[in-house]
């Protein structure tokens, strides 16, 4: 039973990361990923330059950047993706930076609360494809419409042991959630 649980939990993981949603949303909304003194890591540039293509397609009329920092760090993810989408040409009153979150739950969760504030309900997600399911499961639970559209550059698809690595992460952390409804944020190691 075990076996077939894990199993059929990575093949979701691995379908889900598969689909490219482009309905129309309230927001474009994007994971946040490392960044350095407000340059995006290549993992996070890949969610952005994704994000920036659905904003340019009208998938939905604002972006909103999440994340925030760690101790000595001198800007939050939120605010780094911001800055980037900005530079890319996206107006800034079209971008909102939910500058919170130190985990995949808490940042969907300050995602979540940002936009009922602002009378939004629908979101396209946008993270690595791995991380789609997890993502989307979280969303929803907080009461969001959501889909994904992830990112189909960047170190996490690059490679099939960096594909197979973000399959077996996300099965065991979507497994973990599901039992707990707390975070199971894994270091990742695809050369961010």
């Amino acid at each position: 039973m075990g076996v077939l649980l894990v199993g059929g939990t990575a093949f979701r993981v691995w379908q889900v990361a598969r689909i490219d949603d482009y309905t129309p949303a309230d927001a474009i909304v994007v994971l946040g990923a490392a960044q350095y003194s407000g340059t995006p890591s290549s993992v996070f540039e890949a969610r952005l330059d994704q994000a920036y293509e659905l904003f340019q397609l009208g998938v939905a009329p604002q972006v909103i950047t999440v994340g925030g920092k760690q101790d000595g760090d001198l800007f939050t993810e939120a605010a780094s993706g911001k800055n980037y989408l900005r530079e890319r040409g996206v107006p800034g009153d079209k971008i909102l930076a939910v500058e919170t979150g130190s985990n995949t739950l808490l940042s969907v969760e300050a995602v979540a609360m940002a936009m009922r504030a602002r009378e939004m309900s629908s979101a396209i997600l946008v993270s690595d494809p791995w991380h789609s399911l997890r993502t989307r499961t979280m969303a929803r639970d907080e009461g969001l419409a959501a889909w994904t559209a992830p990112t189909r550059t960047g170190p996490a698809v690059y490679t099939r042991e960096s594909q197979m690595h973000g399959i077996a992460r996300e099965t065991a952390a979507l497994l973990w959630y599901q039992l707990t409804h707390f975070s199971a944020d894994f270091t990742y190691t695809a050369q961010q």
